[in-house]
C-alpha cells in the first residue's frame, strides 16, 4: 500500500495543527482568567470606591460642621470676651481639639483620594490588559479559522484521492484473482473436453467416468470461488465509496487442487 496523506504543506512539521490548537486553548484559558480577574477587580474596586466616597462625604460633612462650630465659637468669643475670660483656657483647648479633628479629617480625605487614584489606575491597567489580550486572541482566532478551513478543504481532496487509490487497488486485485481463476477454469474445461472425447469409445468410458466427474466438480468449485471473489471485491469497493475505512484487504481464496 501507499501512504496518500502527506502533511506538507498543511504543516511545516508534523503536529503543527495540534500544537496550534493547544496554544489556542491556552490563550482561551488565559483570556477567561483575565476576564475573571478583571470582573473581580472591577467589582471590588466599585465597592471600595463607593465606601470611600461615603467616608469622604461623611468627613466633608463633619469638617463643615466643625468649621461652623469654630466660626460660632469665634463670634461668641468676641461678644462675650469678658464673660469667658475665666474660661479662656478651656475654650482654647476646645479650639485646639477641633482644629486637630479638622486636620485629622483633612488627612483622612487626602488618604482616601490617594487610594481612589490608585484603584482607578489599577482598573485602567486591567482594562487595557483585557482589551489587548482580547484583540490578540480575536486575531489568532481568525487566523486559526482560516487555516482550519484550508486544512479541511485539503483533507477532503486527500480523502477523495485516497478513495480513488483504494478503489484502484481493489479493482486490480479483483481483476488479478478473476484472471487467475478464469485461467484455471479454462484449463480445466480443456482437460474435460479431452477426457470426454476419449470417452467416446465404449471400452474407455467406464474408466474415464470418475475422472470426468472430478473435473466437472472442480470446474464448478472454481466458478463458485470466482463468483465469491467478484462479489466480495465489489462489496469492498462499494464500502470504500460509501466512506468505510480499513477495507483495503485481499479476499482470501482457497487453492483448489486439480484432479
Amino acid at each position: 500500500e501507499t501512504n496518500t496523506l502527506p502533511f506538507h504543506p498543511f504543516e511545516m512539521q508534523q503536529g503543527d495543527i495540534l500544537r496550534m490548537e493547544k496554544e489556542h486553548q491556552v490563550l482561551k484559558e488565559q483570556l477567561k482568567e483575565a476576564q475573571e480577574k478583571y470582573e473581580q477587580l472591577q467589582s471590588r474596586s466599585s465597592e471600595e470606591i463607593s465606601a470611600l466616597k461615603e467616608l469622604l462625604k461623611k468627613s466633608v460633612e463633619e469638617t463643615e460642621v466643625s468649621k461652623n462650630e469654630l466660626d460660632w465659637l469665634h463670634q461668641d468669643l468676641e461678644i462675650k470676651v469678658k464673660k469667658w475670660q475665666q474660661e479662656k483656657k478651656e475654650n482654647q483647648e476646645n479650639l485646639k481639639a477641633l482644629r486637630n479633628t479638622a486636620k485629622k479629617h483633612t488627612d483622612t480625605n487626602d488618604r482616601y483620594l490617594k487610594t481612589i487614584d490608585e484603584k482607578e489606575k489599577q482598573y485602567n491597567e486591567s482594562l487595557n490588559t483585557y482589551l489587548e489580550t482580547s484583540n490578540k486572541l480575536a486575531n489568532e482566532k481568525v487566523k486559526l479559522e482560516e487555516r482550519i478551513k484550508r486544512s479541511q478543504d485539503d483533507c477532503q481532496e486527500c480523502v477523495k484521492r485516497a478513495v480513488k487509490a483504494e478503489i484502484s487497488v481493489l479493482t486490480n486485485w479483483k481483476e488479478t484473482e478473476v484472471c487467475k481463476l478464469n485461467g484455471i477454469a479454462a484449463n480445466a474445461e480443456a482437460n474435460l473436453k479431452i477426457l470426454k472425447s476419449l470417452s467416446s469409445s465404449a471400452s474407455a468410458a467406464p474408466k474415464l467416468k470418475p475422472q470426468i466427474d472430478s473435473w466437472e466438480i472442480f470446474i464448478s468449485n472454481v466458478k463458485k470461488q470466482l463468483e465469491k471473489v467478484e462479489a466480495e471485491y465489489e462489496e469492498k469497493i462499494q464500502s470504500v465509496k460509501n466512506g468505510v475505512r480499513n477495507c483495503l484487504t485481499k479476499t482470501e481464496t482457497v487453492d483448489l487442487p486439480s484432479p
